[in-house]
């Protein structure tokens, strides 16, 4: 079987020299809880990792698409899209993705005298299942923000913010029902096509179809497109590739991440693919857009 620890198309990741990360450990403020290596992958195939001793830090995966596993105290376990586990530091353990269907997922190594607080008594995988108020997206927006961070982490006052971002990353995931419920309305009752348009924004790095959607709702495909369309005007998929070019503009926009690295991010797997639906619906190419606004920024 092909084994791969890293090296993917479209895959982001970031660490600092553990010298550095030694120093931030007897910082009073840094060492409680900090990351020491994070990153992004999607879709990796034949993507494998072994631990043979403890490793010293935990790791959290978080499976946003397909499937993996992980094998820690002589049990494997399966891990699938919108799970979690948090591996913890003193335990030999190895994972890796579904030959079949490579997850794609979103982790951390994290260390501190705090690190064991974080990490779950239990080894199963635990689901975030996405819903008007899931605020999935929330969570990938916070990742994004420590991601920067932590990539100035040569600058002590980044690798501290980054820190303290740490403390509710990780407390969305444990905490999941407080974190939900903050943004939980407590009186309106939501119109049918926002809460369609919240479930979007929350699988916005997935291709859903019409039928996914409908079945999510519990409708017929054409009673649901009907539906959505009487209070919108336009059709759900369209409205959705709306959100993902939406989205894909706060990418190029706010980070440096390259244009074939957002295509993937949103679920498109052909860049050429993602070029021309963004320059359908921007009316310019993603590159050009970039170039654009980037010179709005420093004008």
């Amino acid at each position: 079987m092909i084994k791969i620890k890293d090296g993917f198309k479209g895959e982001r990741f970031i660490s600092l020299p553990e010298k550095l990360l030694e120093e931030y450990g007897n910082d009073a403020l840094i060492g409680n809880l900090y990351i020491r290596k994070i990153g992004y992958f999607p879709r990796v195939k034949y993507h494998y990792v072994q631990k043979e001793q403890s490793s010293g830090y935990a790791m959290l995966i978080y499976c946003t698409d397909g499937k993996g596993w992980y094998e820690i105290g002589g049990k494997k376990y399966r891990i699938e899209k919108n799970q979690y586990v948090i591996l913890p530091h003193d335990k030999p353990y190895s994972f890796g993705a579904d030959d079949q269907d490579p997850w794609t997922i979103y982790w951390m190594h994290f260390k501190g005298r705090l690190m064991s607080s974080f990490v779950p008594c239990s080894f199963v995988p635990h689901a975030i299942i996405p819903g008007e108020y899931s605020r999935m997206q929330d969570r990938i927006l916070l990742f994004e923000e420590i991601y920067k961070c932590f990539s100035m982490g040569y600058i002590q006052e980044y690798m501290a913010y980054s820190s303290m971002c740490l403390y509710q990353f990780l407390s969305s995931f444990i905490y999941l029902e407080q974190f939900r419920n903050l943004r939980t309305p407590m009186h309106k009752e939501l119109s049918f096509s926002s809460k369609v348009i919240r479930y979007m924004q929350e699988n916005i790095e997935v291709n859903l179809t019409l039928d996914q959607l409908a079945a999510y709702f519990r409708y017929s495909p054409s009673h649901f497109s009907m539906l959505f369309h009487q209070e919108t005007g336009v059709s759900p998929i369209h409205y959705f590739i709306g959100l993902k070019i939406q989205k894909a503009c706060q990418y190029i926009e706010l980070t440096d991440m390259k244009i074939s690295e957002i295509s993937i991010k949103l679920g498109f797997e052909e860049p050429a693919y993602f070029s021309r639906i963004f320059s359908k619906v921007m009316g310019l190419s993603p590159s050009a857009y970039r170039e654009r606004e980037s010179e709005h920024s420093t004008s």
